[in-house]
């Protein structure tokens, strides 16, 4: 006959045992009040939201009526156009444009279309880019049915990463970005106490996952991040190409202290 798996006598001492010490659980739960973990403050503030419309609490950088947010990198007046489209048009050759006022961490939105007439292929079809703090370049090509590198295609963070798809869409096509950036912070001694962090939507798919940067874009070498200002300008490119823009906007964001603390 075989022998029972758990010992009788054992048994009549752990199973009451065992017991016991379910009863103060279920004891507890009963006890507990919902309450208990509810917060009430601080009440998030209220924003209106509409449709194909900046949110209420966005600055607007272009919204096809001027060129008034927006300086020449050689420091004068912004050297490109606004078509009759009310879009605004890189003048090739003119030089990069920013903007007057600065930024750290932020939510932006801009809209852009490479020529619908193709001219060129790989890194000179369409090519331009949006700087954030205008070191921190995410890459804009027409990319439909172009093949270059891949941490150079549309939506890459030029160099350092490659997008996780490629979301491009026919050229002469209006194309949007939505990105969400937070900016490096340096210790008193220079170090990088956090890295800068960038998430990326093209055409309103993930393309870059709180991707932490590795410095500043650079076309050749490694990039290394060296101390900068907390908030710079944005910058947009001129590659030599006649990329337009429409509808940029941004939201300056606070990160909670845990956040601001976690690398």
């Amino acid at each position: 006959m075989p022998r029972p798996l758990v010992n009788t006598r054992l048994g009549r001492f752990i199973f009451p045992a065992l017991l016991a010490f379910a009863l103060p659980l279920s004891t507890f739960a009963q006890k507990a009040d919902p309450k208990d973990t509810e917060q009430w403050t601080p009440v998030p503030p209220i924003i209106s939201a509409p449709a194909d419309a900046p949110p209420s609490d966005a600055i607007v950088l272009f919204d096809g009526s001027s060129l008034a947010q927006w300086r020449s990198e050689k420091e004068g007046p912004c050297p490109w156009k606004i078509t009759a489209a009310k879009a605004m048009q890189v003048a090739p050759h003119s030089g990069d444009i920013h903007t007057q006022r600065a930024f750290g961490d932020i939510q932006l939105h801009l809209e852009w279309r490479t020529p619908s007439q193709v001219e060129g292929h790989g890194q000179e079809r369409g090519n331009s880019g949006v700087f954030l703090m205008g070191l921190y370049e995410l890459q804009i090509l027409d990319s439909y049915d172009n093949t270059t590198y891949v941490n150079g295609q549309a939506a890459s963070i030029y160099k350092q990463s490659a997008p996780l798809v490629n979301a491009s869409r026919p050229p002469g096509t209006w194309q949007s970005y939505d990105i969400i950036f937070f900016a490096p912070r340096f210790a008193a001694d220079g170090t990088v106490q956090s890295p800068a962090h960038m998430t990326a939507f093209h055409n309103g798919i993930l393309v870059q996952y709180d991707f932490p940067l590795l410095g500043p874009t650079l076309y050749v070498g490694q990039p290394h991040y060296q101390v900068h200002a907390p908030k710079r300008p944005l910058e947009l490119q001129d590659h030599g190409n006649p990329v337009e823009f429409r509808n940029i906007w941004v939201r300056e964001l606070v990160r909670a202290k845990a956040q601001a603390q976690s690398p």
